[in-house]
Order: structure tokens, then sequence, then C-alpha cells
């Protein structure tokens, strides 16, 4: 039997799923962040998902999504980047405005919904910041990328998709022309900023942001 689940304990499956992707694990302190909480305010919901085995939590260490999670994760990312697409393709949204909206919609889809809205759309493989849409049987097709601070100095790459999607960041790196498809040239990087070159301009990013831009090689030049 599905279990049904409130829009929050949805929220707080997707956040996870896509904390554990980034980083292997899904620690309270960026939980809270991510879901603009306390931190002491998400054990219960935490115990709730657990109860239900969606995910596990190791004490001091972060929680993860369970393979039943996993399912449920895929699904509602599913629903989250079609709405992406849906105000983008056709309600002409900005690429990097959508996220806070997209989170919204996902919660009202249904499965139906969602496969309609996605033949409508002309069945996209990504989302507007890059990332694959899983399919209606709960596979997802990464390409592989890498992180823009690891890639090496003076190179020419193509962004291939943005991972943390709060309006914030995009915003910057919409400013700076940071997106994806655009090329891109990592010139300094050091444990605080990195220097990079896009649209023939050089902009400065913290660290912690360029962590989130993911690249993949590039014949184009600058």
């Amino acid at each position: 039997m599905e279990t049904t689940l409130s829009h929050e304990a949805e929220e707080y499956i997707e956040i996870i799923y896509r904390l554990q992707k980034r980083r292997g694990v899904a620690k309270t302190s960026d939980l809270a962040k991510n879901l603009r909480v306390v931190p002491g305010s998400i054990t219960n919901t935490i115990q709730h998902l657990e109860s239900h085995g969606l995910v596990a939590h190791e004490p001091y260490r972060g929680v993860k999504v369970t393979h039943a999670g996993e399912k449920v994760a895929l699904d509602i990312l599913r629903k989250h980047r079609l709405a992406e697409r849906l105000l983008t393709d056709i309600l002409n949204a900005e690429w990097n405005t959508v996220h806070e909206d997209a989170c919204a919609l996902e919660h009202a889809m249904t499965k139906n919904f969602a496969s309609l809205l996605e033949r409508r759309l002309g069945n996209p493989k990504y989302c507007p910041h890059g990332n694959p849409i899983p399919s209606e049987n709960g596979t997802l097709k990464e390409e592989k990328t890498v992180m823009l601070t690891e890639t090496e100095l003076n190179k020419i790459y193509t962004v291939a998709r943005i991972t943390d999607e709060q309006r914030e960041n995009l915003s910057i790196l919409a400013r700076a022309g940071i997106k994806p498809e655009a090329p891109i040239c990592l010139l300094e990087k050091s444990a605080s900023k990195v220097v990079v070159r896009v649209n023939k301009k050089e902009v400065t990013l913290t660290h912690t942001l360029a962590e989130n831009v993911r690249i993949k090689p590039s014949k184009e030049g600058l």
C-alpha cells in the first residue's frame, strides 16, 4: 500500500535526495538551511519518514533516502522539473526564477497530469537548469559532469547543469551569464573563491557557489 504523504513530507524527501546526490548524505544543518527552518524543528518529520521506511537516519552523520524513498523522490523531482519547463517553455518565465513556483506546483500534479504535460512539452530531457528529468518509470539518466571547482585552469568547458536551484544563487549565476550550454573557463581558484571567464568577461564566485556548477568538455571557444 502506498503511503500518502503531506506536501511537507514530500519536500523533505526531495531535499534529502538532492543533498544526498551532491554530498553523499543530508546533514541536519543543510536540511534546515534548504527548508528554511530551525534544525530542532525537523526531528518529528524525519522520524515520521523513517517509520514509513522512506529514510534512514544515522546520529551525528545525517539522513539518506532508502530505496523506497528514492522512488518517491524521483517521482517528485519529475513533477518539479516538468513544472519548471512548463513555466519557462509555455509561460515564458526566466529560467532563474522558476524553482520556488515549481515547488508549489509539483505537489498538485497527478501522475497522469505529469505524463500529459511531458508530451505537451515535447518530452524534454532536462529542466531549465540542465538537470535530468526522471522518466515515468523512475529512471534517471545523468551525463558525466564534474564540478567547476575541479576542472583544469585555462581550459574551455561547457556548463552542463546547476545543482542548487535556490533563487538567490541562480540570480547571481544568471547575472554572470553562467547557465546551461554557456562556454566557461576556470582562471583562478582558492579555498574561498574562483575566477572564471564567461561571455568574454571575468567573474568571481564564492567557492561554495561554484561547486554547484557542473561542467562538461567543450570544443567551443570563448
